[in-house]
C-alpha cells in the first residue's frame, strides 16, 4: 500500500542529521559467537541489536579476532539500514573500519536499490546521489580472511519450495550444511524431512532492538529492507566458521523482473542477478577469494522450480511460503504469496492436492480477484512479494485451463476474459526447457541442474 510520507521524510531529515555506526562487540566463548552493535541516530536514539551463533559441530575454523570483527562489521553494515530508515538522516558515519571510496559507492548502491520498495511505498522522491552521504572515520583497514576452506555447501533454508529443491538436488552430491536464520517450524520441519536431524543445521539468531519497534509505532518511517542481502552476509559468517567454500542460494531468474515496471523498483532486488554479481565481486576483493556465493536455481523459472518441487510430495505438508502466516506456521489463504503458490503449482498437481496444501481452494476465492489481477498483469504493479513474472503466472493459468475440466472461479473468469485470448498461444513447454545462461554455476553444479531437468 502506497503512503504519501514524503513530507514526514523531509521533516525527519531536517530534525535528525546523522546515523552513526559507532562500535561492534564480538564475544567468542566455547565456539559460540555473540555480536552486539552500537548504532545511534544523532545522540538521541541508541540501538543495540544482536546476532548470536550458538555452539555447533560444524565450526572447524579457529578464526582470529580480526576475522570475527571483519565479518561482524559487514553484517552490521546491512543491519544498520533497518534502523537508518526510521528517520533517514542525510549522513551515515562509519567508525569500526575504514571504507574506501569504491566500497562506499558499493554500499550506497545496495542501500538505494534495496530500499527501492521503501521509497516507493512511502512516496519518497530522492535520487541515489542525494539520499545519503557515507563517511568513514576509521584508519582500521579491512583485510582478507585467514580461514581455510573445503568443498562443503551451505544452503540457506527459508521453509519454502525453492530451498527444498536446492536441498534435494545437492544433498546426494555434496556434503551440505543447512543454515537457518531465526528458526521456525517450517524451516526445521524442512530439514528434518530432507533427512537431517532436527538440530542438524547451522543456526543464527538475530534480534531487533525493541526501541525500533516503538519508534515505528510512534510515527517514524517503516518499510521493506533488503532481507536477502542480510542473509548474504550471514552466510559469509557461516562459510568462514565452517570452512564451507560454496554458498548455494535458491533465487531464480524471475527475481530479476521489476515489481513496478515504470520506476524499475524491484521487491526482490537483493535476490537479483545484479546483486549476486556485485556481492561476489565485493567478497572476492575484500573478504575472501575462496568463497563461492551463487544461486543454484538462477538458470530456472518459477515454473521449472514448481515442476521439480511437485515431485517432492513429502514436503507438501510442511513447506510454507506465506509471510503473513509465518509466526503461526500456516497459510493465510488471502495474500499474494498464497495465491501465487497455488497458481504456479496447479499445472503440476491435481486440484485436490493443491487444496490439501492450503486447506482451502484459494483459486475459488473471488475476494482475491484484485490480487489475481496484480499477478496476471491486469494492473501495472505486481505485488510487493517474492512472486514470479507476469508471463509465468499467465502460462501457469493457461496450462491449468488446458488440463482441467473443473475450473475454480478465478481461473474460470480468466478463461472468459481478454487475457485468455491474448495468452492462449503461449508455449508452456518453452518455460520448462529454458536454461538462463546468466548465472554463476560451475560445471559440476550446472550439470546437476541440467540432469534433473531432463
Amino acid at each position: 500500500m502506497k503512503r504519501n510520507n514524503n513530507k514526514i521524510f523531509k521533516q525527519l531529515r531536517s530534525e535528525y542529521s546523522s546515523f552513526i555506526y559507532n562500535d561492534i562487540s564480538v564475544c567468542v566463548e566455547n565456539k559460540a559467537v555473540k555480536v552486539e552493535y552500537d548504532f545511534w541516530i544523532d545522540d538521541k536514539f541508541n540501538f543495540r541489536p544482536t546476532i548470536t551463533i550458538p555452539s555447533s559441530d560444524f565450526i572447524v575454523n579457529n578464526l582470529t579476532n580480526a576475522d570475527f570483527e571483519i565479518l561482524a562489521f559487514h553484517l552490521g553494515m546491512i543491519e544498520l539500514i533497518s534502523y537508518w530508515k526510521s528517520a533517514c538522516p542525510s549522513k551515515i558515519i562509519i567508525r569500526p573500519f575504514n571504507l574506501n571510496q569504491e566500497q562506499i559507492e558499493w554500499w550506497k548502491k545496495l542501500y538505494f536499490n534495496g530500499l527501492g520498495e521503501f521509497f516507493y511505498t512511502n512516496a519518497i522522491k530522492i535520487s541515489q546521489d542525494d539520499f545519503v552521504e557515507i563517511v568513514s572515520e576509521s584508519d582500521n583497514d579491512i583485510h582478507q580472511l585467514t580461514a581455510s576452506f573445503n568443498e562443503k555447501v551451505i544452503i540457506p533454508v527459508g521453509g519454502g519450495k525453492d530451498s527444498v529443491v536446492t536441498l534435494e538436488l545437492l544433498k546426494e552430491k555434496f556434503e551440505v550444511i543447512p543454515l537457518i536464520l531465526n528458526p521456525r517450524k517450517a524451516t526445521t520441519d524442512t530439514i528434518e524431512t530432507a533427512g537431517f536431524g532436527k538440530d542438524w543445521f547451522f543456526r543464527i539468531q538475530r534480534t531487533i532492538d525493541p526501541l525500533l519497534l516503538k519508534m515505528n509505532n510512534s510515527g517514524f518511517l517503516n518499510g521493506h529492507t533488503p532481507f536477502s542481502a542480510m542473509l548474504a552476509f550471514v552466510t559469509l559468517f557461516a562459510s568462514a566458521m565452517t570452512g564451507a567454500r560454496h554458498i548455494a542460494l535458491s533465487n531464480e531468474s524471475s527475481a530479476n523482473e521489476p515489481t513496478e515496471s515504470e520506476s524499475g523498483v524491484n521487491h526482490q532486488y537483493s535476490k537479483s542477478f545484479e546483486f549476486e554479481k556485485d556481492f561476489r565481486e565485493y567478497v572476492n576483493k575484500y573478504i575472501s577469494k575462496e568463497i563461492n556465493y551463487f544461486s543454484f536455481l538462477r538458470p530456472l523459472s518459477e515454473l521449472q522450480i514448481a515442476q521439480l518441487f511437485s515431485g517432492f510430495r513429502n514436503y507438501h505438508p510442511v513447506f510454507r511460503s506465506c509471510n503473513v502466516g509465518s509466526k503461526t506456521d500456516s497459510w493465510c489463504g488471502k495474500c499474494s504469496k498464497c495465491l501465487f503458490t497455488a497458481i504456479i503449482l496447479s499445472p503440476f498437481l491435481k486440484k485436490q492436492e493443491v487444496i490439501n496444501i492450503f486447506n482451502k481452494d484459494i483459486l475459488d476465492d473471488d475476494t482475491l480477484q484484485p490480487v489475481f489481477d496484480e499477478l496476471t498483469g491486469v494492473t501495472p504493479v505486481k505485488p510487493f512479494e517474492c512472486v514470479g513474472t507476469v508471463d509465468e503466472v499467465n502460462a501457469a493459468i493457461i496450462q491449468t485451463i488446458n488440463i482441467s475440466d473443473d475450473l475454480p472461479s478465478l481461473i474460470a473468469k480468466y478463461k472468459s476474459g481478454n487475457l485468455y485470448e491474448i495468452n492462449d498461444n503461449m508455449d508452456f513447454g518453452n518455460f520448462l526447457t529454458d536454461f538462463n545462461e546468466e548465472h554463476f554455476l560451475n560445471e559440476k553444479f550446472g550439470n546437476i541442474l541440467l540432469k534433473n531437468l531432463e
